[in-house]
This record gives C-alpha cells, structure tokens and sequence, in this order.
C-alpha cells in the first residue's frame, strides 16, 4: 500500500483570515474581503506564519 506524503501543517491565523474573508464575501463585504487579504499578505510576509509558503 503507497504512503501518503505528509501534508503540511495548515496556519491556524491563515485559516481564521481566509474564512473571515469567505463571510464577508458571502455577505457581500467586499470592502472587508479585500481587509481581510491584505491582512493575510501581511501575516504571511511577516515571517511569523508556520505554513509553507509559496513561491512567487
């Protein structure tokens, strides 16, 4: 039976933006959805979120 690669672990802050962003899209907050991607871009680059991050 193949083993499954370990995925990687996802970043709970990362996780809590993205869904913060998908609610305010369905509740058509745009102005909020884009907050919440800047703020996710932010964490990201800030060195202090524990997911992999892509390259690009």
């Amino acid at each position: 039976m193949p083993v499954e690669p370990e995925r990687p672990v996802p970043c709970r802050i990362c996780q809590e933006f993205a869904l913060a962003e998908a609610v305010a899209n369905g509740e058509r907050d745009y102005s909020r959805a884009t907050d919440c991607r800047v703020l996710l871009k932010r964490h990201r680059q800030s060195g202090t979120c524990t997911a992999p991050q892509e390259k690009g």
